[in-house]
């Protein structure tokens, strides 16, 4: 990880982190973030080492079928957005207006939706954030002194819009089915977005992805990497009773009587899994 790819995660970190100090009742989702936030990092690294990736155009062709690339280090394999995405994904048309989206987001219980045009197309994104600077003007449809004027002049003035369109934030955020888990968290960790609006190869809307989607998808929790550890001590061991498994937080603790050459194979095995933060190895030699 580059110098300021640290820097950006420990940034995160801090914005993620309680002013006051972690209870030990919030200890695992403490770690849990931390995970999440290794895993955003291992993405843009590979992003970077990639280059970025070309611009779809709106009636653009879906691409031909290529070799997968090489996943980063602790990401699933293979894991796709479309794995993740909720469908079907609610949205608004353009010429909504504004008190109906202000319904329809608290019909949802979301706090944003994809607006669409009459082919279905994602044109951008409605949030309560632009209602709330919508309902602001009606509250006070001038703003005195010329810090207000020039204050976020552009929400301003999108704020005295009427539809969702006039209201909306554009360019929207999106993200492929296709696209890995990884890349998905790193553009809404960038952008700093809980919902992505996912859209083929035309633009069009097929789902929704949310933060917690994601994060859920990225750490698996520890019963999860339990049953995938005893499953390796099975292919190795023709008694999987002989060695004890616990997992805590991703760390996987082993006990039991073996072979040290067995031992030294089966640790190492244990440590490439997905989400295996660390081994602890008593297993005595038999």
């Amino acid at each position: 990880m580059s110098d300021f790819e640290q820097s950006s995660t420990q940034k995160e970190a801090r914005h993620t982190t309680p002013g006051r100090p972690w209870t030990p009742g919030e200890e695992p989702r403490k770690d849990a973030l931390g995970r999440y936030l290794a895993v955003v990092a291992a993405a843009a690294s590979a992003r970077r080492v990639k280059g970025p990736e070309p611009a779809r155009q709106g009636e653009a062709p879906e691409p031909p079928a290529t070799a997968a690339p090489e996943p980063p280090a602790r990401e699933p394999a293979a894991l796709r957005v479309r794995d993740v995405m909720q469908v079907p994904a609610a949205s608004v048309p353009g010429d909504m207006p504004f008190l109906d989206v202000a319904h329809t987001l608290a019909r949802e219980q979301v706090g944003a939706v994809p607006v669409v045009d009459a082919d279905d197309h994602v044109i951008g994104v409605v949030s309560e954030s632009d209602l709330l600077a919508k309902a602001a003007v009606l509250a006070e449809p001038r703003r005195h002194g010329p810090v207000g004027r020039l204050w976020q002049h552009r929400l301003y003035e999108k704020s005295h819009g009427d539809t969702a369109a006039t209201l909306m934030t554009f360019p929207p955020v999106t993200v492929h089915p296709a696209e890995r888990v990884a890349d998905a968290a790193w553009k809404a960790a960038h952008a700093r977005l809980k919902r992505l609006p996912v859209t083929d190869y035309r633009g069009r809307l097929v789902g929704v992805v949310s933060r917690r989607d994601l994060l859920r998808a990225l750490i698996r929790d520890d019963a999860e990497i339990r049953t995938e550890v005893a499953s390796l001590v099975a292919q190795h061991m023709p008694d999987p009773r002989a060695v004890h498994v616990v997992v805590e937080n991703g760390v996987v603790t082993m006990t039991g009587r073996l072979d040290k050459a067995v031992v030294r194979e089966l640790v190492a095995a244990v440590r490439d899994i997905d989400d295996v933060v660390g081994v602890v190895d008593e297993i005595e030699e038999a």
